[in-house]
């Protein structure tokens, strides 16, 4: 499941000797979502790696020429990809991920395999309960039609601007739809909305795991995908943790926050509580 581009990132991360740092994008983006992220961390000292989803094309003009690519990839796949590739690194890493990635970024860390997380607006695990009226809005270009379970989804424009860039401008919504939107994997969205009823569900969070780690999560002010509602019952939830846990609430920001024009206020409060326990 490790591509060669992954595997050669291991292996710098390994040579360089610093701890690593590794990225976790969610739904809709890429991995190139991070670059900038990569270069801020590797000037603090670390050793980023962006990993894909498994079969992630590697620039948006080719996953929007060829879709199906990321068709029928479950929240567990991914898990488990990024869980291989964190196994063959010589030191544990620091985990930051956004949406999807935010949950991933958890269940990694519920796995012991975190040095320390950041979950970024993160989707929603098996216990968390609330369900605002804009998540359900972001969600239904995908769980609107049972049959795109199975396939790559894309948003349009206008979908776009609701669940992503409702916070910033016209012209900045157009330039992030341009830049960073690919379409995306249905089932997550379908695992993630029946979680709570699935008792088997690959959606769950081993929370009380006492080698999680130290867990951070950020919520934006006016996300509509994951407001605060959501970051706050998964908060609450990882507080039984005997770890630090800890939330923070970035005013005005929507769920395009890590890749807006104010994605440095972002990963600045996500490297200042990394380097607090790394």
């Amino acid at each position: 499941m490790i591509t060669d581009h992954e595997a050669e990132q291991v292996i710098r991360a390994n040579e360089d000797g610093r701890v690593p740092i590794v990225f976790v994008h969610g739904l809709w983006l890429l991995p190139s979502s991070w670059d900038r992220w990569a270069t801020v961390f590797a000037e603090a000292g670390y050793a980023p790696l962006t990993p894909g989803w498994p079969d992630d094309p590697q620039t948006v003009e080719e996953a929007n020429a060829s879709p199906d690519a990321f068709a029928n990839k479950t929240v567990g796949d991914v898990a488990d990809h990024f869980a291989e590739l964190i196994a063959g690194l010589s030191k544990k890493p620091a985990i930051v991920g956004h949406s999807f990635g935010g949950l991933l970024a958890q269940i990694l860390a519920g796995r012991g395999l975190a040095a320390a997380s950041v979950a970024i607006d993160p989707a929603p695990f098996r216990g968390v309960l609330p369900l605002p009226i804009s998540s359900l809005k972001s969600a239904r270009p995908v769980l609107g039609n049972p049959a795109n379970r199975n396939r790559a989804v894309p948003l349009t424009y206008e979908q776009f601007r609701f669940a992503f860039a409702n916070a910033v401008s016209e012209d900045e919504a157009k330039e992030l739809y341009s830049t960073f939107a690919v379409p995306a994997s249905g089932i997550p969205l379908f695992q993630a909305a029946t979680a709570n009823l699935n008792p088997w569900t690959e959606v769950k969070v081993n929370s009380k795991n006492p080698d999680r780690g130290p867990l951070l999560i950020i919520s934006g002010e006016k996300d509509h995908t994951v407001p605060w509602a959501i970051a706050n019952a998964s908060f609450k939830r990882q507080k039984r943790n005997s770890g630090v846990t800890e939330i923070v609430e970035i005013p005005n920001r929507g769920h395009a926050l890590t890749i807006d024009s104010g994605w440095r206020e972002v990963a600045d409060t996500a490297l200042a509580f990394v380097k607090r326990f790394t």
